[in-house]
């Protein structure tokens, strides 16, 4: 339908009252008293709907979703800046805990832990050194090894985790930050020595822990002239020789099961 440049007052004069009638009933009502029929009846169905839906009233209608879209907006900035705070606490509690396991399982030595001996061959590796790391060292004579920049570095007697720990000492002066691993390729000095009155004498490595019984059994038993009352066990302890008195058949009897000693590294066992 085309319309006049003249005729378009007229047209929006006709259709404005009926369009705001069916959004603002109240103000149409009071404003313009030839609707109130049409008024009446668009309060009624929002009366109806309010009463049988539970909704708003028309004029709450344009403010509410405003209203839940600031709800919304404020809930997910105070669980941002929750997360802001609670996040770095968490890591940093995460942090502590990693860190003191890490102490916990580096910084205690077990006394039952392997230590090193003369003979034994030891790989030295140096974090992110490959010149200075070695596959293969021997432990001398004197308990000592060979290495770079450190010369002569003490060995027997230590574990791998206190040699370590010497070793990155040492090496501070030269390096920053060094990391040293330790690994035992050939535990040659762990042997023990059977002779005497046994079927089959001689040197055993000592791979587990092994008790006097237990070497006896390795050695294929006694002789027919062995004196099993009168067995003697020869241990280096600090230094010096010492010697214990073995009766085996105590032992096998039950009566001193004390007499059935761990055995340790070069540990010599005579049976007469």
């Amino acid at each position: 339908m085309g319309l006049l440049a003249s005729e378009l007052p007229s047209f929006i004069a006709s259709r404005l009252p009926s369009l705001i009638a069916s959004r603002h009933p109240s103000f149409i009502a009071s404003k313009l008293p030839g609707f109130q029929a049409e008024t009446t009846t668009n309060t009624l169905y929002y009366q109806k709907l309010h009463k049988s839906r539970d909704i708003i009233n028309p004029q709450e209608r344009m403010f509410k979703p405003k209203e839940n879209t600031m709800k919304k907006t404020l809930l997910l900035s105070f669980c941002f800046l929750m997360s802001l705070i609670i996040a770095p606490g968490q890591l940093l509690a995460a942090e502590k805990k990693t860190t003191d396991a890490k102490q916990t399982w580096s910084a205690k030595a077990n006394p039952n832990d392997y230590q090193i001996g003369a003979g034994d061959k030891l790989e030295i590796t140096i974090w992110k050194e490959p010149d200075l790391s070695r596959a293969e060292v021997l432990v001398r004579t004197d308990g000592k090894i060979s290495f770079p920049l450190l010369n002569d570095v003490q060995a027997a007697g230590l574990t791998p985790l206190e040699m370590k720990t010497n070793m990155e000492a040492g090496l501070k002066d030269f390096i920053s930050n060094p990391f040293v691993t330790i690994t035992v390729k050939s535990p040659e000095s762990q042997k023990i020595y059977i002779l005497g009155e046994v079927l089959n004498t001689g040197e055993y490595p000592l791979t587990k822990n092994l008790t006097v019984l237990q070497a006896f059994a390795l050695a294929g038993g006694f002789t027919e002239w062995a004196s099993k009352k009168e067995i003697i066990l020869m241990r280096k302890e600090g230094g010096k020789e010492k010697i214990y008195r073995i009766n085996y058949k105590n032992i096998i009897k039950g009566k001193d099961l004390s007499q059935n000693l761990k055995l340790k590294a070069d540990d010599t066992i005579i049976v007469p």
